[in-house]
């Protein structure tokens, strides 16, 4: 959609046209968060540069030759005393992501020990992923990993939510083998949320003696509704759960220790999973029942503040919901409703206000008549 001011317009008509075009681009950015407009029309502000306090370690760099770095600023290079945070880049959530990394950085105590290692589709353009990211954050350390997606797309089965069948949803389930083996811990953060606290803190979550990851646990839900009536009557299956106390947790915030990981090859058991629900359907909800399948009873607990989810409501409306009671560090938008979607059609969520300062998609707010 093309919209232009043009000097032939009667002056006295000026405030319908604004309105008019206003309306346009209200429009034009709900279907783009859609997914029906191309995210090249769209601009991104540059981000205020975030400084250590005095009290940061330095960073020590590690070459580490079994990376393919398409930044090349970072150039494939391992850093001590980092904070490695990984997540999913895709042209439908990048706005989300682009305030996710914002927040990151704003509340980080040594935001310039911050290190990003984002996944993205092989078929995706990375090159404007890159340029958009380094435009936004001159500063910031960061590598884009090219995750073949059309090995995991074959596995997945449909779920309640056409989304959640997105196959870099998945990339999560290989992080151990597309980040390069030097780095043996990372925090795995989803696109749609904030982070209101220092990362710092999420990082240094301790993993015990045998945990893999580390995550906000919810033993008060009903662990049982998340895998269907075939997997609960078959011993085989159920007894997975056996001389364990599974909790539901969600995998949109994560700490993982990536060593660990691939010693224990769980790649290979999630995968396994996946295949067995091709063959005879065990569960409905997309990503998050091999992990629960695999970890759940067996990870390292986090403190709820750590992920206030479900903030986009459920999987069918997305209706509006309130915070869980306690502090809050991080504010995470799972679910059907995201905030840009619902404050582009002024229609959002009380709580969608507290995204909004992060947002950093550049808008038309002055329209020449």
């Amino acid at each position: 959609m093309c919209l232009c001011s043009c000097s032939i317009m009667p002056k006295h008509g000026s405030f319908k046209i604004k309105a008019f075009i206003s309306l346009l681009w209200t429009i034009s950015f709900a279907a783009h968060s859609a997914g029906a407009i191309n995210t090249k029309n769209f601009h991104f502000k540059e981000a205020p540069k975030f400084y250590n306090s005095p009290t940061c370690p330095s960073l020590h760099y590690s070459t580490d030759t079994n990376t393919t770095a398409v930044n090349s600023t970072s150039n494939g290079f391992c850093f001590e005393n980092a904070v490695n945070v990984a997540m999913t880049l895709d042209a439908a959530y990048l706005r989300g992501s682009m305030a996710a990394i914002l927040s990151v950085l704003q509340h980080s105590s040594c935001p310039e020990n911050v290190i990003f290692h984002f996944v993205a589709s092989s078929s995706a353009d990375t090159n404007y992923l890159n340029i958009t990211i380094a435009n936004s954050f001159p500063y910031l350390h960061f590598t884009i990993y090219p995750f073949q997606d059309s090995g995991v797309a074959g596995l997945i089965s449909t779920s309640i939510r056409a989304a959640l069948d997105c196959p870099l949803n998945y990339a999560r389930n290989y992080l151990p083998d597309l980040l390069p083996g030097c780095i043996q811990k990372v925090v795995y953060l989803d696109s749609d949320l904030v982070l209101v606290d220092d990362i710092a803190k999420l990082a240094a979550t301790p993993l015990g003696e045998e945990a893999v990851l580390a995550a906000p646990e919810y033993c008060n839900a009903n662990f049982t509704t998340y895998f269907t009536p075939t997997f609960w009557s078959n011993p085989s299956l159920s007894l997975t759960f056996a001389n364990r106390k599974p909790c539901y947790f969600n995998t949109g915030v994560m700490v993982i220790d990536l060593k660990r990981w691939r010693a224990g090859d769980y790649t290979t058991k999630i995968v396994e999973w996946m295949e067995l629900q091709k063959r005879m359907r065990i569960y409905e909800l997309g990503s998050l029942p091999p992990f629960l399948l695999v970890f759940a009873g067996n990870i390292a607990p986090v403190d709820h503040n750590w992920n206030q989810h479900g903030l986009g409501g459920d999987n069918f409306r997305g209706l509006c919901r309130n915070l869980h009671p306690g502090p809050v560090s991080l504010l995470h938008w799972s679910g059907k409703g995201k905030p840009w979607v619902r404050l582009d059609a002024s229609r959002p969520c009380p709580l969608d206000t507290l995204w909004a300062p992060y947002d950093l998609l550049q808008t038309p707010y002055a329209l020449e008549s």
